[in-house]
């Protein structure tokens, strides 16, 4: 991973995943962002010009807000940022920064056609490095995903915090496959002479069509690590705990919670059925999966097992072997859990290619956050309603 000192960062070009260091005096003045991009400090949305007339975007996520988990899938592409608007009492797209205006606005010209995407400026997105001020550039995006319309790519959702509710905007965005933006487009920028001589060939290329050709980057080691697995801080930790205690003097109750795991994660499940205790023979829910649309769809089979443990009990080798046996022929299974697969079990499968989707507690948690719970008192409160009766 490349480093830029602080007395580098005013001539560096921007490469994705390096780190760009802030100075060491303490306070706001060490955010390296006005130096590296020419844009205020503080704030997740920073821009150079005015709301009618962008120059430079730059979208920056501190990763720590649970509220709000800004997220990039390295491996699609695809960057899910939240806006601007985190607390109630105010109109959606009223907030000091203009965030949310300033989305309105470019995913409305993102779907105008050429004209429209002239008007939106070079978006760059950054993440906090995890020291001091320091951040990490995530590459040029622009909106939108490819085979999504508007209507999917900038959604207004409902959130409730300390009882109050409030809209805010749910993003996407496509990181474009440009290793680098250099130092001398920047500046023009800058400057006010934007040259597009300088810009990506990617960024030209949407401007364009409106096709944008994302960054892909998918994984080497195919198996994820216990701490990959679970979650990473003690506030998601305790999230999890809520869950797993729940149903821990009955565990057999956790597949219901399971089901609508699964369901939040692979929204085209097109039916999940639990099946009863004394017939339980390793597979906890048999359901079927939609693929395609319409008269042309097909369903396809899968087996779900629920695995309720603690966060030391690890799944493994035989309850793995135990639902692989269990798949017929053109099945696939889920497999989710209050724990994580240990190493050996996550290896064979895939090394062995078995078709197994791996639901566990950091996932958990990331779908309870997707769906605003994100607080131990949201939590409880869907656990209660959604399970109470199954115990």
């Amino acid at each position: 991973m490349r480093t830029f000192g602080v007395n580098e960062i005013s001539g560096a070009d921007l490469i994705v995943d390096a780190v760009y260091e802030g100075p060491r005096q303490g306070g706001a003045g060490d955010d390296p962002l006005p130096k590296l991009t020419g844009v205020s400090s503080g704030g997740g949305f920073r821009y150079r010009g005015s709301v009618d007339q962008l120059e430079l975007l730059v979208l920056t996520s501190s990763k720590s807000d649970p509220d709000w988990p800004d997220t990039l899938d390295a491996e699609s592409g695809i960057y899910t940022y939240y806006g601007d608007n985190k607390v109630s009492g105010r109109s959606l797209d009223k907030t000091p920064r203009f965030g949310n205006e300033i989305l309105k606005r470019i995913f409305e010209d993102a779907e105008s056609g050429l004209q429209g995407r002239k008007r939106i400026p070079p978006i760059l997105v950054f993440s906090k490095a995890g020291k001091r001020r320091d951040v990490t550039f995530r590459g040029i995006a622009v909106p939108g995903v490819n085979g999504q319309g508007h209507s999917e790519d900038l959604v207004a959702i409902w959130r409730t915090s300390r009882g109050e509710r409030f809209l805010n905007y749910r993003a996407h965005f496509t990181i474009l496959r440009s290793e680098k933006v250099t130092r001398n487009w920047i500046d023009s920028i800058i400057a006010g002479r934007p040259n597009a001589n300088l810009a990506p060939k990617e960024w030209l290329t949407w401007i364009k069509t409106g096709r944008a050709i994302p960054l892909l980057a998918p994984r080497t080691i195919q198996h994820r690590t216990r701490d990959e697995q679970l979650p990473s801080t003690a506030k998601d930790s305790e999230l999890l705990e809520l869950v797993r205690s729940f149903f821990s003097n009955d565990p057999h109750s956790f597949e219901a919670c399971a089901a609508e795991l699964a369901r939040s994660m692979i929204p085209s499940i097109a039916a999940l059925d639990l099946t009863r205790r004394s017939r339980d023979g390793g597979r906890d829910g048999i359901g079927q999966l939609r693929i395609g649309l319409g008269p042309s769809s097909i369903l396809v089979d899968f087996a779900l097992e629920a695995k309720c443990y603690a966060l030391g009990n690890a799944v493994g080798v035989r309850d793995i072997s135990r639902l692989i046996s269990r798949l017929r022929h053109r099945q696939f299974g889920i497999l989710v859990t209050t724990s994580y697969v240990d190493q050996q079990a996550y290896k064979e499968i895939k090394a062995d290619e078995h078709p197994i989707v791996i639901i566990s507690g950091a996932d958990i948690v990331s779908l309870l956050k997707d769906r605003g719970y994100s607080s131990p008192e949201a939590v409880r409160s869907w656990l209660d309603r959604s399970f109470a009766t199954t115990l």
